[in-house]
């Protein structure tokens, strides 16, 4: 059926007008006419008839001009929704994050971006470093935001930096490291608390020993959970690596200290925004960029 002619019928039906028709497609009168006429003998049966100096509907002209309304409402639907896709305002963005910034640079940009986006369903999933990693190259993610990991996988990955943390050492106060200055031998030789293998920052602890010729620390406990390892130490066992975001507070009031290594600074502990390289963002990821970048 050829769209553009029952268009131009649908017009004439809504104001049963030829000349009207014609204005609102802003095309001639007898341009009009004669699609209609070709119109008619596409479908096999007349749509309109003569009545006095007027127009009006044959019986098969009022149930197609009812279904041509349908079709034309179900239209003007579709390119409001695309609208909407296009604005950002509805649709669905799936975020990976690793639990640092899932907990301390997520929460702030989500709900600044639910404000003006409250039809977009927005799903924040928390892993670690590697399981995030691929949730994105998996396309089980249309972003992801990494707290430290993301150097090898630069060249898959486009990325943003969001913020420059730092990695410390930190035990309990009454630990005997606890505020001194120490080889990282010897601190290598205490007893570590920290996240399951994936974890980007027990990566570069490892890292860390292995660039200066130290034996990797023992992980004496194991938490599947940021806040549960750094409780485990908050308590007065072992030390942990971790981020200065999540134990800056407990640092400043006494409840953790920190221990300084001898020749090493500390480390740096980048956060990246990321996702495919290549990927065009979908409007949704692109406007949760705005909300998210400093």
């Amino acid at each position: 059926m050829n769209l553009h002619a029952l268009r131009l019928f649908y017009h004439v039906a809504q104001t049963r007008s030829v000349t009207q028709a014609a204005q609102l497609m802003n095309i001639s009168q007898p341009a009009v006419t004669s699609q209609i006429k070709k119109f008619e003998l596409e479908c096999g049966t007349p749509l309109l008839q003569k009545k006095g100096r007027g127009i009006e509907l044959t019986e098969a002209g009022e149930e197609l001009s009812i279904q041509a309304r349908k079709l034309f409402s179900l239209e003007t639907y579709m390119e409001e929704s695309l609208s909407l896709y296009r604005e950002a305002k509805r649709g669905s963005l799936r975020i990976a994050a690793t639990y640092l910034p899932a907990k301390f640079l997520l929460p702030p940009a989500a709900i600044a971006f639910k404000k003006v986006n409250d039809g977009v369903d927005l799903v924040i999933h928390t892993s670690n470093s590697e399981e995030v990693y691929q949730q994105l190259m998996e396309y089980e993610a249309d972003l992801a935001v990494f707290g430290g990991g993301v150097e090898g996988h630069l060249k898959e990955l486009e990325s943003t930096a969001l913020y420059e943390d730092e990695l410390w050492f930190v035990a309990a106060p009454e630990h005997q490291l606890a505020g001194k200055r120490v080889a990282l031998a010897d601190l290598a030789m205490e007893s570590f608390v920290m996240r399951e293998e994936g974890s980007s920052t027990r990566g570069r602890l490892f890292a860390l020993c292995k660039a200066h010729g130290v034996p990797a620390p023992r992980i004496a406990l194991q938490f599947n959970g940021l806040h549960e390892a750094i409780g485990a130490v908050s308590a007065g066992y072992g030390v942990s690596f971790v981020s200065s975001l999540v134990v800056r507070e407990q640092v400043k009031k006494g409840v953790l200290r920190r221990i300084d290594v001898e020749g090493i600074a500390p480390m740096a502990n980048p956060i990246f925004v990321c996702w495919r390289r290549d990927d065009v963002l979908s409007p949704v990821a692109a406007q949760f960029l705005q909300h998210i970048q400093p």
